[in-house]
């Protein structure tokens, strides 16, 4: 189940150099200047074999102090709304602020799980300054440096205790589980209103211990599926909610739940960045995927040479993963709505596959000869069997070699485009690990 972590606080006390240390990355932009992140940033982090997801907040914009605050507030209940867990950040050296004061507020009427981290703390002798943090009242801050690491560990193994169990929100049994995502307005209501259809003949609701129902089975046309809770189908929160914050957060928790992810897309807007973002974020998770080009209906010019340049667009944007497959649709019309669903149970067939390891080797072993990875410093590389790992989540092949420290990505893409063309594995991604023999 996927535990969500929301970092908050007033700008420039370290969020976005903290979400960097949490998931291992550069990818969050960190300057000395407030108000440096603009976008949201999403992570995965991995502690003592708990995996979870970091968002990090930011993203406003800056006009004058009172919008400013505003603006914090609003992420900050958007982030009590939908987190799992909250980090508050504030800076050791400069205490307790206003703007702090304001969001301890906000927090100490939330009933989530928080931890106060007060960073900037490079030396021990700064960690006696915490004490001021107590008055706070939101319990012991746990004082930490973002930039050279110290006392993350301690904040990591306190975060991991605070998850709320989910063990038993899983379903039992084995239906694909579906995830309608996309921009605001793609449709993805529209579309979970044509697969229910009015009469709604849900069998069962399975209860999140915090939030309402994450999975809905239903039993429509012969196929049994289970909707993952997205945007569309839970009522809005009280908060007069940031759109885009919202859908992000919300997307990662439908994508992490799900084995397929419907990504809808506008086709009266084409390919947008934050189809992009939704997109890295189900690749990030290894999930199956349909795109859906929604509002087909609407365009006047339906020929092929239109569907071409909006699947080579698609394409272009979304490499090196293109083997998925696009489908044109208009959930208003309910125009291709059957092919959806059977769409999706072939790629979540596609993601249950197993080949058999004769038949592997049979067809790879002389592909590899033909092509063998590239010598490296003078020393060949060879690649003798090949098998498929049974029971992990997607697809798994192992190849064993002498070398497998040298054989490098693109020949990885290289195996898995191979494997590709011989075996359908249309709409999942596929795990290629080199091993030695």
């Amino acid at each position: 189940m996927g535990n969500v972590v929301a970092i908050v606080g007033r700008p420039n006390v370290g969020k976005s150099t903290l979400f960097n240390r949490l998931t291992q990355s550069r990818q969050a932009i960190v300057n000395e200047e407030s108000g440096t992140t603009r976008d949201r940033q999403y992570g995965k982090a991995d502690w003592g074999g708990v995996a979870f997801s970091v968002v990090d907040t930011g993203g406003w914009v800056v006009n004058s102090d009172d919008v400013f605050e505003e603006e914090i507030n609003k992420q900050v209940k958007v982030a009590i709304e939908e987190a799992d867990v909250i980090l508050f950040v504030v800076d050791i050296l400069n205490g307790v602020t206003d703007l702090d004061e304001e969001v301890a507020g906000i927090l100490r009427r939330s009933k989530k799980p928080l931890v106060v981290v007060a960073n900037k703390a490079d030396t021990f002798e700064m960690y006696a300054d915490s004490a001021e943090f107590y008055r706070l009242g939101l319990g012991d801050p746990y004082c930490i440096s973002a930039v050279n690491g110290s006392g993350t560990g301690d904040l990591l193994d306190k975060i991991i205790t605070l998850f709320p169990d989910h063990s038993e929100d899983e379903p039992e049994e084995e239906f694909p589980r579906i995830a309608i995502v996309g921009r605001p307005n793609a449709g993805k209501s529209s579309l979970v209103n044509a697969f229910i259809g009015e009469e709604r003949n849900i069998v069962t609701d399975i209860a999140g211990t915090t939030r309402d129902s994450i999975y809905s089975q239903y039993n429509k046309f012969g196929k049994h599926f289970y909707l993952v809770d997205t945007a569309g189908i839970r009522k809005k929160g009280k908060v007069n909610e940031d759109l885009e914050y919202y859908s992000v957060i919300r997307s990662i928790r439908a994508i992490e739940n799900s084995d397929v992810c419907i990504l809808m897309i506008d086709a009266t807007r084409g390919v947008e960045s934050q189809d992009l973002n939704i997109f890295s974020i189900i690749q990030k998770n290894k999930k199956g995927l349909v795109v859906c080009v929604n509002k087909w209906d609407l365009l006047e010019d339906k020929s092929q040479q239109v569907i071409n340049s909006y699947t080579s667009a698609i394409h272009g944007r979304f490499a090196p993963f293109v083997d998925f497959p696009i489908l044109f649709i208009s959930a208003q019309t309910k125009q291709r709505i059957m092919k959806v669903l059977e769409t999706v149970e072939e790629v979540y067939a596609n993601r249950k596959k197993r080949i058999p390891t004769n038949k592997l080797n049979e067809v790879m072993l002389p592909v590899i000869e033909n092509y063998p990875p590239p010598a490296w410093k003078g020393k060949y590389i060879k690649i003798k069997y090949v098998t498929q790992i049974p029971n992990v989540s997607i697809p798994t092949f192992v190849f064993f070699c002498n070398l497998p420290q040298w054989v490098k990505d693109p020949y990885k893409r290289f195996l898995e485009n191979k494997i590709r063309e011989n075996w359908d594995f249309t709409g999942t991604p596929i795990n290629i690990n080199i091993r030695e023999k």
